[in-house]
């Protein structure tokens, strides 16, 4: 494993000890692989990407803009879910409805 991508999963580690191995294999990649995340710091990756593959694989955000919903439109309908799954994974920090990553 980079050292990169294991100061990403000890920083994920922290900011939520209880998610899936298969969903923090995913999110690691997605930090790892993402352009936009190259020079943020370990822990701005994992929070992001960690964010980012739950509301694209676990919450109808995708499906609603589909639909033609608009992005903070679509965001502010799956915030609550984003938010029980971050906590179900033993995450202390939330998503608000107004700046979520992406």
């Amino acid at each position: 494993m980079s050292t990169r991508r294991s100061q990403i999963a000890e920083a994920l580690r922290v900011i939520a000890p209880k998610v899936p191995a298969f969903e923090r294999d995913a999110i690691l990649d997605h930090a790892q692989d993402s352009t936009g995340l190259k020079t943020a710091s370990p822990q701005t990756a994992a929070w992001l990407s960690l964010v980012s593959y739950i509301r694209h694989n676990l919450t109808e955000y995708d499906d609603l803009l589909a639909d033609g919903y608009d992005v903070d439109s679509a965001r502010h309908f799956v915030v609550d879910t984003i938010n029980e799954i971050l906590a179900d994974w033993g995450c202390r920090r939330q998503v608000d409805g107004d700046a979520s990553p992406d």
